[in-house]
Parts: structure tokens; sequence; C-alpha cells
């Protein structure tokens, strides 16, 4: 057997080596995945001068091994955190980004601490409509998503947090029939990446479904634009729109809907600087 410091040092000096950034971070969730402990636990058996058994020394090998060919680690663990949520992600759903949770802040400084009427449109795993829900439970939350296999990793994420969102299976150009003129938010995060970009990192490129990235146009706006279209006809008078967006999108997006209609557009940037989201309101 072999101690935990160095088991952690020799993974994470392979993955550095195979491009990834957060190699240190990944070993350390990889061994603690392996041994079927959280990182806390983790950190004290290594204090304690445990060593993990034979058997976890294999299984983290290999899980360091498929890490090293850029398979995802979300995907390697079963897991995706959000907002203190632990999210159940694996092929077939897009895994969900830090950056995505600034989106839950502009919902909730919305809807906090009332019945506020909001969907999650493009639902994916279901990390924004269920984060809402966490932390506004007087809201009455929804969510669509198009792709069958994203809409069962969401429903099974509401049941195995115990959220009580409803999650819809569908296209969100034509979400919630004879719900129109009665919601009082509209949340995205829809696909957005021009055609013909393709991702840099192969974690998205070769693993995140192509349903969740592409934006069905030269600019990336062309679905984004379709889901703002039928926000405006769900959303009441003076409703919220919240979208994400593609850092290069910042100007192209927020002009767009106010030629739309769109009052109140304004654009903000994440924590990292860069333009991340508009929102809007409808007349």
């Amino acid at each position: 057997m072999t101690a935990v410091r160095t088991l952690l040092a020799v993974a994470a000096e392979s993955l550095a080596a195979s491009g990834i950034s957060s190699a240190s971070v990944d070993a350390r969730l990889l061994l603690a995945h392996a041994w079927g402990v959280n990182v806390a636990e983790l950190q004290r058996l290594q204090l304690l001068g445990r060593e993990p058994a034979a058997e976890v020394q294999v299984r983290f090998d290999a899980l360091v091994e498929e890490r090293m060919t850029r398979v995802p680690l979300q995907h390697l663990t079963g897991v995706a955190p959000f907002r203190g949520l632990e999210l159940r992600v694996g092929p077939g759903v897009f895994v969900p980004r830090p950056e995505t949770e600034m989106i839950v802040d502009a919902v909730l400084a919305e809807v906090a601490g009332t019945a506020a009427q909001v969907v999650d449109l493009c639902t994916g795993s279901g990390a924004i409509a269920l984060a809402i829900k966490q932390e506004a439970p007087a809201a009455c939350v929804a969510a669509v998503e198009l792709d069958p296999l994203a809409h069962a990793w969401a429903v099974r994420n509401a049941e195995v947090l115990g959220l009580d969102v409803a999650i819809e299976l569908g296209p969100a150009q034509a979400a919630l029939p004879g719900s129109e003129g009665t919601l009082d938010v509209v949340v995205s995060n829809p696909p957005y990446i021009p055609v013909g970009m393709v991702p840099i990192d192969p974690e998205v490129r070769d693993h995140d479904p192509e349903v969740s990235l592409y934006g069905g146009s030269a600019d990336g706006l062309r679905i984004p634009l379709e889901v703002a279209a039928r926000a405006a006809e769900l959303l009441r008078p003076g409703g919220l729109l919240v979208m994400e967006h593609a850092d290069s999108q910042g100007d192209s997006l927020p002009r767009a809907l106010a030629r739309a209609g769109w009052s109140d557009v304004a654009d903000h940037r994440d924590l990292a600087g860069r333009p991340r989201a508009v929102t809007a309101r409808a007349d």
C-alpha cells in the first residue's frame, strides 16, 4: 500500500501532464471517490496516516487513467456540485458550470420570499431550477428540457434531492402551453455556441451533448432568441427574463432583445469579469 500523499502527488503530476489545470483538486476528488469517502474524511485519513487498501488504489489508478483521456471529472465521480447541491450527472447531460451560479442569484433577487411562478427553460441536469427551489422554497418552480436523456437526469436529481420541481419534456420554444402571461420569471441557460466554433476543452467538445451547446446559427443567437420569444409570451407584464450567454455575446444578445421589444435590458459580468448573462423585462 502507498501513502495518501504519494498517491495524490503522482496522480496530480500525471493529470497535469495531460493538460488538466485542476490536477491536484481532481486527484483528491478521485481518490475520495475511489475510497468511498468525502474530501474532508480523506483529509482526516491522511492526517491519521491511514493508507487505502489495495483495491482502492486499483480503482483510483483506473479513474486517473480515464481522467487523463479528458473524460470529465464529474462523469467519473457521478456528481457535480452546484450552489451547495450535489447533482447526479453523466453521459448525455450538460455538466453545470460554476459561472452559471450567478444566474440563480439574479432570480433569487427577484423572487426570494414570494410565491413567484418561475420556469427554467433548457434545464439540462435541472441545476438552475433545483437551486432556485432549494433557496426560495415558496416559489413555484417548473423546468423544461428537450433531450430525453437530459430530462431523465433532471427528474432523477429532483427525486434524489426531494425538491418539488415539475420537469417537463419538450422544446423550450413551445413550453408550458396555457401559461401565457402568468409567469414572474423565465430563466434559461440555452445552447449558445456559434455553429462552427468548436470548444477547445475536450471535456466539453467530446462529452457534453451537442444539443446543449450549439445555438443554431453563425452567431449562436438563433436558439437563445427563440427561447426569449417564448419567454415573452409566458411572462406577465414586467416579468423578468434571465439568460446566460457566451462572453462574446455581451453586446449582441442585449441589442437583439432590445430590438425585440424587451425593456430594462442589462448585461451582467461573472466573477471573472466576463459578460455572462442578460436580464430584461417583458412589456
